[in-house]
């Protein structure tokens, strides 16, 4: 089974940008959807934004125009571009395989304001 690591989370102030990425461990060409969800202590995971096999993509409201998620079918890799921070962007990134609900360990993102 392919397994999901992600990387490039960390603190950072408001108003500035991180970029993660979900490096899978085989093939993500054959994958329809993938996607970044978050999750804050206390609250439920919640999408962020998903891609499909053919490029398109959606946002949640509350990232829209700020983030811009991609895959690279050829490294195997799945990318969050996130601009604008918010200090409300504070949580646990996770990104999934949506078919077949395969999740990563998770990344801490924390924006201070």
């Amino acid at each position: 089974q392919v397994q999901l690591v992600e990387s490039g989370g960390g603190l950072v102030q408001a108003g500035g940008s991180l970029r993660l990425s979900c490096a899978a461990s085989g093939s993500i060409f054959s994958i329809n959807y993938m996607g970044w969800y978050r999750q804050d202590p206390g609250k439920q995971r919640e999408l962020v934004a998903r891609i499909s096999s053919g490029g398109s993509t959606y946002y949640a409201d509350s990232v829209k125009g700020r983030f811009t998620i991609s895959r690279s079918n050829a490294k195997n890799t799945m990318y969050l571009q996130m601009n604008s921070l918010k200090p409300e962007d504070t949580a646990v990134y996770y990104c999934c395989i949506i078919d077949g609900w395969k999740w990563g360990q998770g990344t801490q993102v924390t924006v201070s304001s």
